[in-house]
């Protein structure tokens, strides 16, 4: 399968391929035109790869998870004690930058508030 063929076939882009093989998370041999050729299997890691990475993790938080990304849907595999500890620890980054933000909104509310503004 090529770059192309996987893209299309998991719903991201080229780019984001290269990327996660640069990254280790997946890999390819190259073809004798020097294409990169992708085993058919690695739709199912690349589609777990995007699912972990919509819920928020990183791809450093992805690592974790590899031994799991090529056996389906990696939400219906039990997660390791380690995978939970990412994701909880990764939970808990989110939490933080939510409440920065939502101090942040709150001061512009009130300053506008303040200017005879109003604020929705």
């Amino acid at each position: 399968m090529r770059i192309g063929e996987l893209a299309e076939a998991t719903g991201t882009t080229p780019r984001a391929l290269r990327h996660y093989e640069q990254q280790g998370l997946i890999t390819s041999v190259r073809a004798a035109n020097g294409y990169r050729a992708y085993d058919p299997g690695t739709a199912v890691r690349v589609r777990n790869i995007r699912r972990l990475l919509e819920a928020g993790l990183t791809l450093d938080d992805v690592r974790v998870f590899l031994p799991c990304l090529d056996g389906g849907d990696v939400a219906a595999v039990p997660a390791s004690p380690l995978a939970l500890k990412v994701a909880r620890d990764r939970l808990a980054v989110l939490d933080a930058r939510i409440a920065a933000q939502t101090t942040v909104r709150d001061r512009l509310a009130s300053a506008l508030r303040a200017a005879g503004d109003e604020v929705p």
